[in-house]
């Protein structure tokens, strides 16, 4: 792909009270954020932005770095710096299904099933959901993506014994939580989760079309039913460069 051109109405002012590094990182993340530079488009190169905005190479590498925490942008050694796709943010309030979440952002969802059976209850998860060791779980493992594009891995343990005939059901087409609605009369009332970045094994980054050790988000949440039941427990592995949480707090 090309490298685009700065607008040329984008103006550096020298006796403005702003930083010359604020101004220059207002101008490109606009570009960004209006879409004039896509996702997958290369930004100019460093000696462009020098030459265009008449600013020292420190401060466009400054703010070229200030976008790349932001994750508006990332660089490939030897091919040059180039927008990133967008990110889906997430709050932490309320527990949402992968389809609707996909659909109110205006995202089409669709789900690949990596794999689906029973297995023994391993003692880590059955302390978890407070069943014995080795009480049959229904293990389901899927690829979810977001316009094709590989978004997150779920690997979710029901027990078993509270959803007889699941594995009868198509868990790729229909939403795993609206399936347990309508046919068992389970309805998740709350969630505990714990969060933390992991490095993505070889297996792992391969379904996620990302390099191994990539960094993902980890989420291990333990859903409750309206009975105040532990009935599920959840691996959930997030693309770390397409999804950021956010939770609100109050002091």
């Amino acid at each position: 792909m090309m490298a685009m051109g700065a607008g040329q109405t984008d103006r550096i002012y020298r006796n403005s009270k702003l930083p010359l590094y604020q101004q220059l990182y207002e101008i490109l993340r606009s570009k960004i954020t209006r879409r004039e530079w896509q996702p997958g488009d290369m930004i100019p190169p460093e000696s462009e932005l020098v030459n265009q905005y008449q600013v020292s190479r420190i401060t466009v590498r400054q703010v070229l770095d200030m976008l790349v925490q932001e994750g508006l942008i990332y660089r490939e050694r030897g091919r040059g710096t180039f927008v990133a796709l967008p990110r889906v943010d997430q709050a932490l309030m309320r527990i949402v299904t992968f389809t609707d979440d996909m659909l109110q952002r205006g995202i089409e969802p669709s789900t690949r099933l990596v794999s689906a059976g029973i297995v023994p209850a391993p003692a880590d998860i059955a302390a978890k959901l407070q069943i014995e060791p080795g009480e049959e779980l229904v293990n389901i493992k899927r690829l979810r993506l977001g316009n094709g594009d590989p978004m997150s891995v779920e690997d979710t343990y029901l027990i078993h014994r509270l959803v007889p005939g699941l594995l009868d059901e198509d868990v790729v087409r229909n939403p795993l939580r609206r399936l347990l609605e309508t046919r068992y009369g389970i309805r998740w009332e709350r969630a505990s989760q714990v969060i933390r970045a992991v490095n993505a094994p070889a297996d792992l980054a391969k379904l996620l079309a990302i390099p191994p050790k990539s960094a993902v988000l980890y989420i291990e949440r333990i859903s409750y039913t309206q009975e105040n039941i532990p009935a599920e427990f959840l691996h959930l592995y997030h693309r770390g460069d397409r999804y950021e949480l956010y939770n609100e707090l109050r002091g």
